[in-house]
């Protein structure tokens, strides 16, 4: 069994558009990943949100990319296709028919067929369902062969044991070495402090808190802001948004200024253990990098040696003040040669191969 290359079957939001797609680059990083190791991947992604309007990549060569249109009869097709692969994947947010999708990704499952159900957001959904009993979620649950999410640790994992999980394991994400990598600086993104995300509901106050304040209060220090939805947000005047930044301008933007932020949505911090991919891209270019303080941090970078970690925007001030080119340079290197170390998309791809042949085997046994 251990050489079976698997056909994966995977439902998401999109694989070739990062438009409103904060898990696009965790998705290319997973499935190139699975690729290299010989595994076929076949992603089906709906037409929505404008996504394939707002393309940053034609389809790639690691995966079979299946656009379809946002219908129920296309979703349908779709499923029956999927009845090829070994393995059936239903990530969370796919943005259109999740509930559909989910019910029925699970009439696939058979002894010799895995449906996972891959959780890109496992906070917000352990939130909804505690919050909503007659969700339809729940009940699917204990059916899924495996959870498995995008972070969050112990905390995660028990929640969902709790709600009947078979088995939840974090796969976290990483450095895809193929996208991210250092480049030289580029002066449109020259700035003392750098923050990257789209305005999302439970990220804006962090983002007032731990960005907007600070440049307020150091008028002398430059600050620019990218990702969609802040244009009509009040800024003080160090503060330059820049909009949606499409993938292959991301080493630049994380590469040309003295140190980069990352802020986490509130529900990551809570459960901690959830590292944003653009943690990981950022330390790929050998950025500089001050993070707001979640739990578990140490788990990836050392805290002050590989990464600067802020517990509110005071902090972020007084970090930015005292930071010269020379330490920043070295944090950054430090934080480059840690990922290459220990957190590229190949070492997920790795751990997740183990879990799946192990869960095949388990079945096979089963059957014999």
């Amino acid at each position: 069994m251990k050489h079976k290359k698997l056909n994966i079957a995977f439902f998401g939001s999109s694989l070739v558009s990062a438009y409103w797609n904060g898990a696009a680059t965790y998705y290319r990083g997973i499935v190139r990943a699975l690729h290299e190791r010989g595994h076929q991947v076949t992603f089906y992604e709906p037409d929505a949100y404008d996504r394939q309007q707002n393309r940053d990549m034609p389809d790639p060569d690691y995966a079979t990319v299946v656009v379809y249109e946002a219908t129920e009869e296309a979703a349908y097709k779709c499923l029956k296709d999927a009845a090829n692969a070994d393995i059936v994947v239903k990530a969370s947010g796919v943005g259109v028919f999740d509930e559909l999708l989910e019910r029925e990704v699970l009439k696939l499952q058979t002894d010799e067929r895995l449906v996972v159900f891959w959780d890109v957001d496992a906070p917000a959904t352990l939130d909804r369902v505690h919050h909503n009993k007659d969700d339809q979620f729940l009940q699917l649950i204990p059916q899924y062969d495996m959870i498995l999410t995008y972070g969050g640790g112990n905390p995660v994992i028990n929640a969902y044991e709790a709600l009947g999980a078979k088995k939840c394991v974090p796969i976290y994400n990483a450095l895809d070495t193929a996208t991210h990598f250092p480049v030289e600086a580029e002066e449109r993104f020259v700035c003392d402090l750098a923050f990257l995300g789209n305005r999302l509901p439970d990220r804006e106050a962090r983002v007032e808190e731990f960005f907007l304040n600070p440049a307020a209060a150091t008028p002398d220090k430059t600050f620019m802001i990218g990702g969609s939805g802040w244009g009509d947000k009040h800024m003080s005047e160090n503060v330059k948004y820049i909009g949606h930044v499409y993938t292959k301008d991301h080493n630049a933007f994380n590469c040309t200024p003295k140190a980069v932020l990352n802020i986490s949505r509130e529900s990551m911090a809570r459960y901690g253990f959830s590292p944003a991919t653009r943690v990981f891209e950022a330390a790929g270019a050998g950025a500089c990098i001050i993070t707001d303080y979640w739990e578990g941090i140490d788990f990836f970078f050392e805290p002050d040696a590989e990464i600067l970690v802020a517990k509110n925007g005071a902090e972020v001030a007084a970090i930015l003040s005292d930071l010269s080119e020379e330490k920043a340079k070295a944090i950054g290197e430090a934080a480059y040669k840690k990922v290459l170390a220990a957190h590229t998309y190949n070492h997920r791809a790795e751990q997740l191969e183990t879990l799946l042949y192990a869960k095949v085997k388990q079945q096979d046994e089963a059957l014999a």
